[in-house]
């Protein structure tokens, strides 16, 4: 159960932010194999006072105000080769729409286990699934 955080400039459309949003999550559906309907993202929008970035940081064409920080938070367990596959998927599906540039999508993620979830009702719902689906006790 993947939670995204997209950041990008201030002012873009609704269709706009939709399309990145569309894109992350086709490319964790077929990267790493979510099912479709797991889908939990927030879109946070900043001047561009408050978005602060090295142009050139390991890219070889600069970065732009275009630039889009998204961040993943899932169960830890993904190979390298599927994140890897991820990243990939998310540039060349934000690249064909809404038009971003490749060096101007920004990819992290952040591993951790289903003890550290919980999705409702103040319980621990992923940790609880692990424990009936493996048998154990704590």
């Amino acid at each position: 159960m993947p939670f995204v955080h997209i950041s990008l400039r201030q002012g873009t459309s609704i269709a706009y932010r939709h399309a990145i949003a569309d894109g992350v999550h086709k490319a964790l559906v077929d990267a790493i194999g979510i099912p479709n309907a797991d889908r939990f993202q927030v879109i946070t929008e900043h001047d561009l006072a408050n978005l602060i970035y090295d142009e050139h940081y390991l890219v070889d064409n600069a970065r732009t105000e275009g630039i889009v920080f998204i961040q993943i938070t899932f169960v830890q367990g993904r190979t390298s080769e599927m994140k890897q596959d991820l990243y990939h998927r998310i540039a060349e599906n934000l690249t064909r729409n809404p038009g971003l540039r490749a060096e101007d999508v920004f990819i992290t993620l952040v591993e951790n286990s289903p003890a550290d979830w919980s999705v409702g009702n103040g319980e621990a719902q992923l940790l609880k699934r692990l424990k009936e689906e493996t048998g154990l006790r704590k």
